[in-house]
């Protein structure tokens, strides 16, 4: 990634009437770029005339000047940004490089009044800040449209499963039907060659008109046995249809029967007891906290006594041996800090035992709250999916009885038009058997077989052209089924993810801060400080009787003493220089967790007065590689620091 990050084009930049700055041109190599200088030299004005570039509102406009511009080239296009004062205020317009600076502001443009480093020297909970840019609402929808979707892939994979089986029914018709085409055709080309023998036998025609008047009776039997045919076709079809309905529709009861009825008042109640878990932690992260700031109080005088502890002991018999003495047994005793009475240090360091014990158990038991409450939001969303489920298959239900109800009168229709062509049929067989009767020879007794095997052929290979029809039609609706399954999974994905994104992005935040701070700790070697980091938590909001919670970054310090003991220090305890340090970390992994460098290539630093030279070196030398440009702002004393061979190579600028 580094290497990618320094193959970027250097950035020119132009200014005009910006902060304390007349007009200035400079630019800026990828790596880092130090603006060295005294204060009130522009430094800071020119930081934000690169934030204003690209696309901060976060930039003034020179104090005696109506108009002011920056502008920036880079990679060969070019970015703007004008200032034009109108009345008391300044308006903004122009093209930067962002259309939206919110990421810029928070994770990138770390000035002094950055809101991430106000939030971190005032104790403040830093979840909102690493969270704001995650849209939930965008991600509930999103999983709201994903769900009905998948509702759908199922229905129409049930639906390729149904035309599956048609697929086999209509496989057999169609070899039927290919063998019944093959009888017909030779019993036809058999009749049709002892018709033309019994011709060459009849050379003067006589009984041609027999044969016409039998032609046409045929003709309009051959016409109404078709409109039969396609009537019994299509009632037929209707038919299956309706039965397949009616299938569907007992499973689906069947299913919905066997469905557990889901328990609302059960739903109710794990949600209350789901809402009291919550409140009984939330009350005991108070517990566990306030006992933290006890044991940490009492640790620390015990500290505090160590040196002092010959001026607390009170001598039982004020010789000095027998101070000795009760140094060496461990039995000196000092002015209780709380009460004002003199006890004995043993006594003092039980008690601040039992409060550790206490904050284990209360520790232990917050774990265990946690356990339950997640079995219990478990438990509560499959009963939310089957209250979910059986709305589903109810409205199911509800348009399968209209989709029956509509094939039952197509049914009840094609039945009497069947009856009306039965009756058409048996009428004109009547007729024909009358003129069989009348002439009965051989001659018209071939040529009404011939017709009628004709007929029969033309009837067969007709339905065997709708069978394959049907079959292409089928086997290619099937062709998607692999196609919507792959959907399927990638959906029920994509809903897991959705689903888990949100914690999944605290997570890594906490995780990416955590690495970073140790890193950077190590590297820049706070001997006193053994670990900084941050715990996602639950903690109460309000003491209204309906106690309210919230996630919250919940900051760790831990020390390590002169003596070689650990213990966890305050966060208002943290110096300048390291809650300075702790700020720009967390600054960093909002920018590496939300991707920042894709859209933002600049980190622009600035008032790092509190961070003391060789720490800043290696603390540039860090961030460098996570940031295409990164431009720090040196005071003189700073800037020695850089001079040294180790310090990262990088860009000076003096005169702005």
């Amino acid at each position: 990634m580094t290497q990618d990050l320094r193959a970027t084009a250097s950035a020119t930049l132009t200014v005009e009437n910006v902060g304390g700055i007349d007009e200035t041109t400079v630019e800026l190599s990828p790596g880092v770029t130090a603006l060295v200088g005294p204060n009130a030299t522009n430094r800071t004005s020119l930081l934000q005339a690169v934030a204003g570039a690209l696309g901060s509102d976060r930039v003034t406009l020179k104090g005696d000047a109506d108009e002011g511009q920056v502008t920036l080239l880079l990679d060969g296009e070019t970015y703007t940004r004008r200032l034009t004062r109108q009345g008391d205020t300044v308006r903004t317009g122009g093209d930067p490089y962002l259309d939206d600076p919110a990421l810029l502001d928070l994770y990138a443009v770390l000035l002094e009044d950055n809101e991430v480093r106000r939030a971190v020297r005032r104790g403040e909970n830093l979840r909102e800040l690493i969270m704001r840019p995650v849209d939930t609402e965008a991600i509930q929808a999103e999983i709201s449209t994903l769900v009905d979707r998948r509702q759908e892939v199922h229905a129409e994979l049930d639906r390729l499963d149904a035309l599956a089986e048609e697929l086999r029914e209509f496989e057999t018709d169609r070899r039927r039907l290919e063998t019944e085409l093959e009888d017909l055709e030779a019993k036809l080309a058999e009749k049709r060659e002892a018709r033309a023998e019994l011709e060459a036998d009849d050379p003067d025609g006589s009984e041609s008109n027999v044969e016409a008047q039998l032609d046409a009776r045929l003709e309009s039997l051959r016409d109404a046995e078709t409109d039969l045919e396609r009537v019994e076709r299509e009632l037929e079809v209707e038919r299956k249809s309706l039965a397949s309905l009616r299938e569907e529709r007992s499973a689906l009861t069947e299913r919905h029967e066997s469905l557990e009825d889901p328990d609302g008042e059960r739903l109710a109640v794990l949600e209350e007891r789901i809402g009291n878990l919550r409140e009984r932690k939330a009350t005991l992260e108070s517990t566990v906290s306030e006992l933290r700031q006890v044991v940490q109080f009492n640790q620390e005088r015990l500290a505090e006594t160590d040196d002092g502890v010959l001026d607390g002991l009170e001598v039982a018999g004020g010789e000095e041996g027998e101070v000795t003495e009760q140094l060496v047994a461990g039995t000196g005793s000092t002015t209780c800090w709380t009460c004002g009475s003199v006890v004995e240090r043993g006594r003092i360091d039980t008690m601040v035992g039992r409060l550790r014990d206490l904050l284990q158990e209360r520790n232990a038991e917050r774990r265990e709250l946690t356990d339950r409450i997640s079995d219990l939001v478990s438990e509560r969303d499959e009963l939310r999916d089957r209250l979910e489920e059986r709305d589903q298959l109810e409205t199911q239900l509800t348009e399968l009885e209209t989709e029956l109800e509509r094939r039952e009168e197509n049914v009840a229709e094609l039945t009497d038009r069947q009856e009306e062509l039965r009756e058409r049929v048996e009428e004109l067989e009547r007729r024909v058997e009358e003129l069989q009767a009348a002439q009965q020879d051989e001659l018209l007794t071939l040529q009404q077989e011939v017709s009628e095997l004709a007929y029969d052929r033309d009837r067969t290979a007709d339905r065997l052209a709708d069978v394959e029809s049907s079959i292409e039609d089928i086997e290619s609706a099937l062709e998607t089924r692999e196609e919507l399954e792959a959907e399927r999974e990638s959906i029920s994905a994509d809903l897991t993810e959705l689903r888990t994104r949100i914690e999944r992005i605290e997570t890594q935040a906490a995780e990416r801060f955590n690495t970073h701070m140790e890193a950077v700790l190590d590297e820049l070697g706070y001997d006193n400080v053994e670990r900084i980091w941050i715990e996602s938590v639950e903690r109460q909001v309000s003491t209204t009787p309906r106690q309210v919670s919230e996630q919250a970054f919940e900051l760790h310090v831990v020390r390590r003493s002169s003596s070689g003991t650990t213990y966890e220090d305050r966060v208002e305890h943290l110096s300048e220089s390291e809650r300075e340090l702790v700020g720009l970390v967390v600054a960093l992994a909002g920018y590496l967790v939300h991707d920042v460098q894709d859209s933002v290539p600049f980190m622009l630093l600035d008032s790092l007065e509190m961070i003391d030279g060789d720490r800043l070196v290696r603390l540039v030398d860090y961030l460098r590689t996570h940031v295409p440009f990164l431009v720090v702002v040196l005071l003189p004393d700073h800037a020695r620091a850089f001079d040294d061979d180790s310090a990262p190579e990088h860009r000076r600028l003096t005169d702005i």
